[in-house]
């Protein structure tokens, strides 16, 4: 038995879930076809550079004097500016990753060399001979500490967003696909049809955006999501099954009538082409004789009687189908009934369908 129509709330929750999908998608793609591919080959560029007098696609360097340094306040990461003079008194502050000596003056007079590469100053080796501790992040014997513009590894951040975010839009493109294809095909609105893919993008979000964060070089960290991506098909798809096979078969719930020995008022609609259909928050009210609807929850003003010739055909879930479906509650079950040929719904509470089946089976 299918309803005459359905409210268009659901149609409304698929195209929400088609726009920030594919708005999700887009941005994604932009990340990683635009700004990673960019600072890959910024980065391709920089590692290719050889030394040069000067130039700016080529690695220039330069003596140094330090003069002072000064760390940079408020900031989750370490790093300083290191204050230098060159020898033809041009003065510059590259920042450095790490922590900055004290006092400020510690380094003043130190000799080093830093090093341009178009524009920007991308490292700076201190002497070995000074003994200055400047924290390597190369542990080499040169003492070279690269600055906050070298470009290897910028292409990370962008990685990590554009992965995370197109693994994110997969949800909301499986919603809508679903609603659009499956939904029709698909009777019972079982929430594993929705949940075990959305469970698997939000894994498969958090291996997109670590991915490029615990690798060097953005061929491994794509090798590392596609390994995370397949581990979480398989998972998903065996819990699919597994779920599936669970849901096989009639899916009449039996129920035993409770017959009511005073009023119980709980929250139910009344989905039909019939007068006495609810719309909004509603509430029925079972009694020992009689069954009625009222917008009161404690069902004492304005109560609608509904007439005995509504008659209870059997219980089931809820259905992809079933007219505003996404409202009835995680817990909700769906009472088919007819009133006259005409198609009905009774929908509450599974715990509060006793009292309703014995209501309905009530004399006239």
């Amino acid at each position: 038995m299918t309803p005459a129509k359905t409210l268009p709330r659901n149609r409304t929750a698929m195209r929400r879930a088609a726009v920030i999908g594919s708005l999700c998608a887009l941005v994604a793609a932009w990340l990683l076809l635009v700004n990673v591919r960019g600072e890959l080959a910024e980065e391709r560029a920089f590692r290719a550079a050889v030394s040069c007098d000067s130039g700016d696609d080529c690695l220039r360097t330069t003596a140094a004097r330090v003069d002072r340094t000064e760390r940079v306040e408020g900031k989750k990461t370490a790093s300083y500016f290191l204050y230098v003079t060159e020898a033809d008194g041009t003065s510059s502050s590259p920042r450095l990753w790490g922590d900055a000596p004290e006092p400020p003056t510690a380094w003043a007079g130190t000799r080093v060399e830093v090093t341009y590469w178009r524009g920007q100053i991308r490292y700076v080796d201190f002497d070995s001979d000074t003994g200055v501790d400047t924290g390597s992040d190369t542990g080499s014997g040169s003492g070279r500490h690269y600055t906050t513009a070298d470009p290897r590894g910028d292409h990370k951040p962008f990685a990590a967003f554009g992965l995370a975010l197109g693994s994110f839009s997969l949800g909301f493109l499986w919603i809508w696909y679903w609603w659009a294809r499956h939904s029709q095909v698909s009777a019972k609105a079982a929430p594993w049809q929705l949940g075990v893919p959305l469970v698997g993008s939000l894994f498969l979000t958090m291996f997109g955006a670590g991915a490029p964060l615990v690798t060097d070089e953005f061929g491994a960290a794509l090798q590392l999501f596609a390994l995370g991506a397949l581990v979480t098909l398989v998972a998903s798809l065996s819990a699919a099954v597994i779920l599936a096979r669970r849901q096989g078969g009639d899916d009449t719930i039996t129920m035993t009538p409770t017959p009511p020995t005073e009023d119980h008022v709980f929250a139910a609609r009344i989905v039909g082409e019939v007068p006495y259909a609810t719309l909004g928050p509603s509430f029925l009210v079972a009694g020992p004789t009689s069954l009625a609807s009222s917008p009161d929850h404690t069902g004492a003003t304005f109560r609608r009687p509904i007439p005995t010739t509504l008659t209870a055909v059997r219980v089931r879930p809820p259905y992809w189908r079933d007219p505003d479906h996404l409202d009835y509650g995680s817990k909700a079950v769906v009472l088919e009934c007819e009133d006259g040929g005409v198609p009905v719904l009774v929908v509450a509470d599974k715990k509060n369908m006793p009292w309703l089946l014995a209501t309905l089976q009530r004399t006239p």
